[in-house]
């Protein structure tokens, strides 16, 4: 791999975190509305985008012979944890909403073991056991009631979030392309909410419309500038660049909202991203390793 590129795709990782804490805090400027009302438009804006590059790339909507199972496991447990997500995103701080969110890696890990039969490394165990650890000082079960619900709630988003990526890893590799993923996620999640939104819709300000449109927005910045990160450089090398998602989301918690974490939720973040960074580390030199 070429240094330039490895550049190339740290900066792209770094821009889709960016794009995605826009779109918490747009989420979030959105009021109270249902958490599915709001993924419902953030899905609506990709599918149209996914349909654009689809298109332009001239990807066939057909599905590979293979995949299905998994593009559709990857649509449902993809649903559930932006549902969930959106939900916690209401409740929480941004950057609490986020951070459990990015547990999804190390589900990741769990659901590998499980799902596609891949062995455990002692440091992954270690490192996983260590976020869940931190993901308690957000979680906070028993001493405030009010925060443990919406938390544990994103805590589940990041669950199927987790799911949902592994099912990417399977999809891919029988040679579904990155686009069409997207546009069956997107649109499954869309039909999914319309029965919810037809019988708990709430009318949208014109600035609520603003809102969602703008989180949709973001979150398609985010999805191709992660998906254009990977195509210049592998996970190994990029998936510790991710967290930075934590510092963005916390400065427009801060700016935007007058969100400031408390002691205990920023010793969880500390935690949990410290768990990625050893993980991350820890590859690395295992696989230079292994390279000579």
């Amino acid at each position: 791999m070429k240094i330039k590129d490895k550049y190339k795709g740290i900066f792209y990782i770094i821009l889709a975190a960016f794009g995605f804490a826009f779109m918490n805090l747009f989420v979030k400027l959105a009021g109270d509305l249902p958490a599915i009302e709001k993924s419902f438009f953030r899905n609506l804006v990709a599918v149209f985008f996914a349909f654009t590059v689809m298109k332009k790339e001239k990807i066939p909507f057909n599905i590979p012979k293979g995949t299905g199972k998994y593009i559709f496991f990857r649509s449902l447990f993809g649903t559930i944890g932006i549902f969930a997500n959106f939900y916690a995103i209401g409740k929480l701080y941004i950057a609490d909403a986020s951070m459990l969110n990015k547990l999804s890696p190390f589900f990741a890990i769990i659901f590998s073991y499980f799902l596609l039969k891949e062995k455990i490394k002692l440091y992954q165990f270690a490192c996983v056991l260590t976020a869940f650890v931190g993901a308690l000082f957000i979680l906070r079960p028993g001493f405030d009631s009010v925060a443990t619900f919406p938390a544990f709630i994103g805590l589940l988003g990041g669950m199927g979030a987790g799911l949902a990526y592994t099912n990417v890893r399977m999809a891919t590799k029988l040679g579904a392309r990155g686009p069409l993923i997207v546009f069956c996620f997107s649109v499954f999640s869309c039909v999914c909410a319309i029965p919810f939104i037809i019988f708990d819709h709430q009318p949208l300000t014109w600035w609520q419309l603003v809102s969602l449109l703008m989180a949709g927005l973001s979150a398609t910045l985010g999805q191709f500038s992660i998906t254009a990160a990977y195509t210049y450089a592998p996970a190994s090398e990029l998936s510790v660049y991710d967290y930075t998602q934590i510092v963005f989301a916390a400065l427009l918690g801060m700016i935007f909202l007058g969100e400031v974490p408390d002691v205990i939720s920023i010793l969880g973040y500390l935690i949990i991203c410290g768990a990625g960074i050893a993980m991350f580390l820890i590859r690395r030199k295992k696989e230079k390793d292994q390279t000579g």
